[in-house]
C-alpha cells in the first residue's frame, strides 16, 4: 500500500448506520464441506431475519465467483485470496451497518481468522455446519465430488485438499439425520439469540 493513502474519517460511521437499522451489524460465517448444507441454512437464515425486519445480505461461495472474485481457480494461493477478498467486502457490509451472512467452504483457519481479525470478535460469529465428509459425498447435490473422485477436479476439499476444521467456533451444528434444513435453521437461530448474538 502506498505510502501517501490516507483513511478519511466521515461524520456518518458504522454505529450510527446499525443505529439507524436497529441492529447490531455483524457477519455471521458459515463453513465447512462441500455439500455440507450452507447455502441452504443461510438462505433460510436470511429469510427469518429479513421476516423480522433485519438488513441482511448474503454472500454465497459460487456466486462471487461469477463476479468479484471470477479471475480465480481452486488452488490453495487462491483459496486464500478468495476468503481475503471476501473479508474485505464483508467488512464494508458491517460498516454499512448490515448483519452479513456467508456461505464459503472457506478450508483454512487462518483464512477465517483473518476475517475475525479485520472486524474483530464481537462482529464475527463462526458457525460450523459438522457434517461428515460421507454424508456431503452422498448428498453431491453439484455432482463435484463424483468429478473430484474421477480426477477431473483437482485440489477439491476433502478429497485432496484439506479442510482445517474451527477449534472454537461460536457455534456448531452437528450434522443430526433426517432433520429437516428449516429445523437445522431454527437450531442455528435458537443458539444464536440464545448468546445475544442477533
Amino acid at each position: 500500500m502506498s505510502d501517501n493513502i490516507v483513511w478519511h474519517e466521515y461524520a456518518v460511521n458504522k454505529d450510527v448506520r446499525a443505529e439507524q437499522k436497529n441492529q447490531q451489524a455483524r457477519v455471521i460465517w458459515l463453513t465447512g464441506l462441500s455439500g455440507s448444507g450452507k447455502s441452504t441454512i443461510a438462505n433460510l437464515l436470511e429469510q427469518k431475519l429479513v421476516a423480522e425486519g433485519k438488513h441482511t445480505y448474503l454472500l454465497d461461495g459460487d456466486n462471487v465467483r461469477h463476479g468479484l472474485c471470477g479471475d480465480l481457480g481452486f488452488s490453495d494461493k487462491d483459496r486464500v485470496e478468495n476468503i481475503r477478498r471476501i473479508s474485505e467486502v464483508a467488512k464494508l457490509f458491517v460498516d454499512a451497518g448490515t448483519i452479513v451472512l456467508t456461505a464459503f467452504i472457506s478450508p483454512f483457519r487462518a483464512d477465517r481468522d483473518y476475517c475475525r481479525q479485520i472486524l474483530g470478535a464481537a462482529e464475527f460469529i463462526e458457525v460450523f455446519i459438522d457434517t461428515p465428509l460421507d454424508v456431503c459425498e452422498a448428498r453431491d447435490p453439484k455432482g463435484l465430488y463424483k468429478k473430484a473422485r474421477a480426477g477431473d477436479i483437482p485440489h477439491f476439499t476433502g478429497i485432496d485438499s484439506a479442510y482445517e476444521a474451527p477449534q472454537a467456533p461460536e457455534i456448531q451444528l452437528d450434522y443430526v439425520a433426517d432433520e429437516s434444513a428449516t429445523d437445522t435453521v431454527t437450531r442455528l437461530y435458537n443458539a444464536l439469540t440464545a448468546q445475544g448474538l442477533l
